[in-house]
């Protein structure tokens, strides 16, 4: 079995290039099951109901959230019947949505989970190596994917190895720059600090980058502004055994100017 998981998909241009890119990627490595992760998909920040159907009209599958998954208050009113939507698992019980989900993919159990990090983050979630461990223990899936939507890479690193063994693959979000880091941990899990960012090419992680410039220069807190030119698409490919549901490869894919789609 083959599944690609699509790095933080990026305002309008992101959108466009999901559109463009994923029937060619999926028909040449014969992908089985889509994730992507979509809490940048409207603007930059959120997943209003209109770009969810659209993620879902393209083969996505799975769609896993982030910091800014209630950025949207959109959200709110569709949550509810969102059943390809996971929102991050150790948010505050008090916010609606499912943490993690279980479907049939040529007759096997996928898990995806997402968590949020703590280090840089808001401070208002729970921890994620204590609200892993405990769905951990009713999981009956033959493959499981855990999101890990972090800012730091010690934090990642961390967490993979703590689920070596125990999920089979832990890819991380957020950061928007892909890393070089993709292995298999010595007990089986695939891991990799940050699959990217599918979205605008030109850019600092999506956004203009002279006015981040300008930021940097002044020290005033200028708007952020979502950059939009041709694109790029990162993502991580993850093959699994058949018989025994262990993952045998993982494989980044990255498609922009620099890099076309062959």
């Amino acid at each position: 079995m083959k599944i690609l998981f699509i790095g933080d998909v990026f305002g309008k241009t992101g959108r466009q290039v999901l559109s463009r890119y994923l029937p060619q990627v999926k028909k040449k490595y014969n992908v089985d099951m889509v994730i992507a992760n979509g809490e940048n998909v409207s603007h930059g920040k959120g997943l209003i109901r209109k770009h969810y159907d659209e993620m879902v009209f393209e083969g996505i599958s799975l769609i896993t959230m982030g910091n800014h998954t209630y950025a949207k208050r959109e959200l709110f009113d569709y949550i509810d019947d969102a059943d390809r939507l996971i929102v991050p698992l150790n948010k505050p019980r008090s916010l609606p949505g499912v943490g993690s989900r279980q479907i049939e993919i040529k007759g096997k159990k996928v898990r995806v989970t997402n968590l949020l990090g703590l280090t840089f983050m808001d401070g208002k979630s729970n921890n994620p190596f204590e609200v892993i461990d405990d769905l951990l223990l009713e999981d009956d899936s033959d493959i499981h994917i855990v999101d890990f939507h972090a800012e730091t890479t010690s934090d990642k690193i961390a967490l993979g190895y703590y689920l070596d063994g125990r999920v089979s693959a832990v890819l991380g979000t957020h950061t928007h720059v892909p890393t070089a880091d993709e292995k298999i941990l010595s007990q089986g899990t695939a891991f990799q600090c940050d699959v990217g960012m599918t979205g605008p090419y030109e850019s600092v992680i999506g956004c203009e980058k002279e006015t981040i410039i300008k930021r940097n220069l002044t020290s005033l807190m200028t708007p952020f502004r979502v950059a939009e030119d041709e694109g790029q698409f990162l993502a991580t490919l993850l093959t699994f055994d058949d018989h025994t549901n262990k993952c045998t490869d993982i494989m980044r894919i990255r498609i922009d100017k620099d890099h076309p789609f062959q």
